[in-house]
């Protein structure tokens, strides 16, 4: 097993990491570009990208929206409370604790080797307030006091697909208990075409929140091609102007549906419940090469 010094030194001295993990065989990669940035792979699908030297970067396109997301989600600087369904290496968690210190955080991620590792490799800044459950996201989330939540992220896969109990109005309502008035959802959604699965997770949303908005590469809202998808739900009107112009102006340009428009999208797609509800579609092997 290759194992990292983590210095930031210099590139040559510097090696990925293999670990086995609950989840399956975890690859951390050093980044070239950065010297002390590393990207986590799980069984060869890119999972997260941290740089240790700048938390507040974000590689990956979903994860830019995300942070678009967060950025707005209350005033600049402001601290929150914010629960994240799926760890990963941290990476959003580490964005919040960066760009609005003070906030207390809550990571739930039920692969506790994969906790472990990136504890190790990669620990988080020891001033952060961020408390992480290695427990099943749902089961996380019921422990969460109803309304301490300002902000929900969920990023949650296994075997690069999102585990069914996760994409139910059940859930959604779970979440709804944890937010507190005015709080965002927000969610990482993966699907191709005919994007079936992502029209399903618009519906079963709208049936639980009365504010939608949906951020995604152009390509992939006209079913070109399967990527990422960001879906923010609230009860309280979204910042569609600042989430359009940042989505605009980002290094990859997204889309910003909502309103009429989200709805026609959407279609006679209905909600989804428990006894319905299926894993999000497994990627073609193309969408890692």
């Amino acid at each position: 097993m290759g194992r990292s010094r983590n210095s930031g030194r210099g590139r040559a001295a510097v090696e990925a990491v293999v670990e086995s993990v609950d989840g399956g065989i975890a690859r951390l990669v050093p980044d070239r570009e950065r010297p002390r940035a590393w990207t986590l792979l799980i069984d060869d699908a890119p999972q997260s990208h941290v740089d240790l030297d700048d938390p507040a970067y974000l590689s990956f396109e979903y994860q830019r929206r995300i942070g678009h997301v967060i950025d707005t989600a209350a005033p600049a600087g402001r601290p929150v409370q914010a629960v994240h369904l799926g760890g990963g290496a941290f990476t959003l968690a580490r964005y919040v604790a960066a760009t609005r210190p003070r906030s207390t955080q809550q990571v739930v991620e039920r692969d506790a080797r994969l906790v472990r590792l990136v504890r190790r490799e990669l620990p988080p800044d020891p001033g952060a307030r961020i408390r992480v459950r290695s427990v099943d996201a749902r089961e996380g989330l019921a422990k969460v006091r109803d309304g301490w939540a300002d902000l929900v992220v969920a990023d949650v896969f296994s075997g690069a697909r999102t585990p069914a109990h996760l994409t139910s109005t059940e859930f959604l309502d779970d979440v709804r208990r944890a937010l507190a008035p005015g709080g965002v959802y927000v969610a990482n959604l993966a699907d191709g075409p005919p994007l079936a699965h992502l029209r399903g997770q618009i519906a079963t949303a709208a049936a639980r929140f009365a504010e939608l908005a949906l951020i995604a590469d152009p390509a992939v809202l006209r079913g070109r091609r399967f990527g990422n998808s960001v879906l923010v739900a609230s009860d309280a009107p979204l910042p569609i102007a600042e989430l359009t112009r940042r989505a605009a102006s980002d290094p990859h340009p997204g889309r910003v549906q909502h309103g009429r428009e989200l709805r026609d999208f959407t279609g006679g797609a209905a909600p989804v419940s428990d006894l319905a509800a299926v894993d999000s579609p497994a990627p073609p092997p193309s969408v890692f090469r």
